[in-house]
């Protein structure tokens, strides 16, 4: 069965989540297969990747990074990027590759 699988991006620039880049996929096959595809596609996905906003607060300030580590470590860092899952229509609980790319340096396996 193909499913909807996103390659994210955490644009960080001074400690700041600045903005998110993604680039979908709809592949089928099991879930590691399917990181292991989007691993591999990071890199080059990169430049292609579609810009999505942020969040920032009400003076306009990002989100740090430090911040956005915490809410993953207890697993809500997924409520950041809603945008982004209505808009490629993604499952409910949707496979994600989430790579930080920090000033300018993509950190991929």
């Amino acid at each position: 069965m193909n499913e909807i699988i996103l390659n994210i991006y955490l644009v960080i620039n001074n400690n700041l989540v600045e903005a998110f880049k993604v680039v979908s996929y709809e592949i089928e096959g099991g879930d590691d297969r399917k990181i292991e595809f989007l691993k591999f596609h990071a890199k080059e996905d990169y430049p292609r990747a579609i810009v999505f906003d942020s969040p920032s607060d009400k003076e306009g300030k990002f989100i740090s990074y430090d911040k956005f580590h915490k809410l993953e470590k207890r697993g809500m860092h997924f409520q950041l990027f809603e945008t982004i899952f209505q808009k490629f229509g993604v499952a409910e609980n949707p496979l994600v590759c989430v790579t930080p790319v920090v000033d300018g340096e993509i950190y991929s396996q």
